[in-house]
């Protein structure tokens, strides 16, 4: 059994090894129709879904609603920037965790202040920076996993021995999901702080003409 449970650690682990992210080099810098980002989306992130052969990562029905829900500004004469595709992939990302009024919230100010901007900090400086920091969260994430993971070894000592294995996995789960359902918390208070925020804040409003000026 023990050969079996480091497997599976093991298994996890390399997973964790394999998480990956678009590179913004790797994202035309041309303007792409909506099959076309259909197309990249699959391309690029097939590997981060649980069933690649079946789950599709992006389809037109969810690009009309992300635009209908305001997490995406509508596209240019039925063409998709490159801004547009970093914004898709915040989207995928936080999808798994947050409800679409809560990623609305958390895009609407990284869009209205940086989507638009062609000087100085922009929507694909605060991708990169953001994804730089993967590499050490993975490192962090694997002591952590296998930290949980030897602690759920360690569970029910006097459970019978045809049992064990299977306790052992769901006291692992158990833990994983907690660590998960406080993250979760810790981010829906912040989005409502920074919302309560940008509210009371009496210069919110200040990047507004601005940003209906780079409309046009």
């Amino acid at each position: 059994m023990k050969i079996v449970s480091g497997d599976l650690l093991n298994s996890i682990l390399n997973s964790l090894e394999q998480i990956d992210y678009v590179k913004t080099e790797d994202i035309p810098n041309i303007n792409l129709y909506m099959d076309q980002v259909t197309t990249f989306m699959d391309e690029k992130m097939k590997s981060a879904a649980r069933h690649p052969e079946e789950d599709k990562i992006l389809t037109k029905t969810m690009i009309n609603n992300y635009a209908k829900n305001n997490l995406l500004p509508p596209p240019v004469k039925k063409k998709y920037t490159k801004e547009h595709m970093l914004l898709l992939i915040f989207i995928y990302y936080f999808k798994g965790i947050l409800s679409i009024g809560d990623i609305s919230r958390l895009l609407e100010p990284l869009t209205g202040r940086f989507f638009y901007e062609k000087e100085g900090l922009g929507l694909e400086d605060i991708y990169n920076e953001v994804f730089s920091l993967e590499k050490a969260e993975v490192e962090r994430m694997k002591k952590d996993v296998a930290e949980k993971f030897q602690k759920a070894e360690e569970t029910f000592a006097d459970a019978p021995e045809e049992n064990l294995e299977f306790l052992h996995q769901f006291a692992f789960i158990c833990m994983l999901s907690f660590d998960v359902y406080v993250k979760k918390q810790i981010i829906e208070k912040m989005i409502d702080n920074m919302e309560n925020s940008r509210n009371e804040s009496p210069s919110s409003g200040k990047k507004e003409p601005k940003e209906k000026k780079k409309e046009k």
